[in-house]
């Protein structure tokens, strides 16, 4: 039977409380009881994302998300999400750098169901897995590279910033999406060797969150997991660590048919889960989280040189995590002013730091957005899962909040000041061109015109 402890609330934690167990076969649970409506939240995170992938090979780790959902042996074709959605839930799986992930929400007395379908494909996909499913999903995720990437304007843009920051070889190089060529190259035996690697119990954490009877939760997971075999071949990932700054300005331009000239940018910063990394978050929502940031203020309100300005972090820890500016310009105005005003404003805040004004702004917005990803029985299921299987330990999802409010301004102006610097950014600069038929409708005119001079 599954081993656990007892939940205690945690300082800090809001009284939110989770409980942890391990079953037999290495299959870590997550429970957290929350009886404010009746619902409950069924996640599961798989220890792998684009990071395992090898060269050549790029987009497995999300084609194999897709196939998760083209049945198993007692779940045939789209089974999974009829029987969800019939029972009441809603369904969907991810796939990012460092992770796959599925989950449901359902009405509380429809948990068995939703463990159930988990713990059944987990066990028995591969009796389903042939080259019918495979060649249906390899066509669904090439269309979705088309539909999200290359047929929409700067649609790979992250694409090429992730290549830039990452160096050709690096686990990091290549986006989840994978490229039309490794789609097309993967095999199904790719696929079932995949499976048997990282799809066994003792590669996932899965976590239950909402309206629960733990007792009678761990008995289910115990007879559905229970009987699943652990697997002992998964190699770690290449390793993801880098120099704090770039060392250089690494910058591309594309000329695409784009409604406006963007300036994109992605900063090396501190590694998730440390301090210095809540310190980049502070300071890239002091710069550019909303439109009361200063970036927003100088270049949209101020200046009217650009339409739209933001500042972000995508948090990655196996890697350095990366600080994402994206800044859209007005009318006909010209990259480099955006850059100059950027780099002014950058260097201002690396001299001064954040206001006391500031820091509680930026405090208070982090603060909302976890607590609003805590308040929820998905999102809180889902953040226990990503501490336990990024940092061991799911009970830091519930002290993240107060990790972020005992960070200082001195911290925040010392991460800006190292690493908010030119030599510590990868620039992607978008110019447009004219659309296809406006340069043939512009050919066809200048013609005439040469053909009335010729007159």
């Amino acid at each position: 039977m599954p081993m656990g402890h007892t939940a205690t609330a945690q300082a800090g934690s809001g009284g939110l409380t989770a409980t942890e167990h391990r079953l037999a076969n290495g299959l870590r649970v997550v429970l957290s009881e929350d009886h404010l409506t009746p619902v409950a939240a069924v996640c599961l995170w798989y220890d792998v994302g684009s990071r395992h992938e090898v060269k050549g090979r790029t987009g497995l780790a999300h084609l194999f998300e897709h196939l998760m959902f083209q049945g198993s042996a007692q779940v045939k074709g789209n089974g999974h999400f009829e029987l969800v959605q019939g029972a009441g839930g809603s369904l969907n799986g991810t796939t990012s750098f460092e992770r796959t992930n599925y989950f449901e929400t359902m009405p509380a007395h429809q948990l068995e169901l939703a463990l159930w379908l988990e713990a059944d494909r987990m066990g028995s996909l591969l009796a389903a897995l042939d080259d019918e499913s495979m060649e249906n999903q390899r066509d669904v995720v090439k269309n979705e590279r088309r539909q999200r990437y290359d047929n929409v304007p700067y649609g790979t843009a992250f694409e090429k910033l992730t290549a830039l920051a990452y160096p050709e070889g690096h686990p990091y190089h290549h986006t989840p999406i994978g490229s039309m060529a490794d789609l097309d190259a993967a095999t199904l035996e790719d696929a079932r060797a995949f499976f048997r690697t990282y799809y066994a119990p003792n590669n996932a954490v899965l976590s239950v969150v909402g309206d629960i009877d733990p007792e009678q939760t761990l008995a289910w997971i115990e007879k559905y997991f229970g009987s699943i075999p652990s697997h002992d071949g998964k190699q770690p990932p290449r390793d993801g660590s880098l120099p704090d700054v770039m060392g250089g300005q690494l910058r591309e331009v594309v000329e695409e048919e784009v409604p406006a000239r963007a300036l994109m940018a992605a900063y090396r910063l501190p590694e998730d889960g440390t301090r210095a990394c809540d310190a980049a978050d502070l300071a890239l929502t002091v710069l550019g989280g909303g439109e009361s940031s200063r970036l927003y203020n100088r270049l949209v309100r101020r200046d009217r040189t650009a339409v739209a300005a933001g500042f972000g972090l995508l948090r990655l820890a196996g890697a350095p995590s990366l600080g994402w500016l994206d800044v859209k310009t007005s009318g006909d105005v010209e990259v480099p002013v955006i850059e100059t005003a950027i780099d002014e404003e950058l260097a201002r805040f690396a001299e001064e730091g954040p206001t006391a004004e500031e820091m509680e702004r930026a405090q208070a917005q982090l603060e909302r957005e976890w607590l609003d990803r805590l308040g929820t029985v998905a999102g809180r299921a889902d953040e226990l899962c990503r501490y336990a299987v990024l940092f061991g330990d799911p009970q830091l999802a519930l002290t993240a909040v107060q990790r972020v409010l005992e960070v200082t301004a001195e911290e925040v102006q010392e991460v800006a000041k190292a690493r908010l610097r030119p030599d510590n950014r990868a620039v992607l600069v978008y110019e447009p061109t004219a659309p296809a038929d406006e340069t043939a409708a512009d050919e066809t005119d200048a013609t005439d015109e040469n053909e009335e001079a010729a007159k």
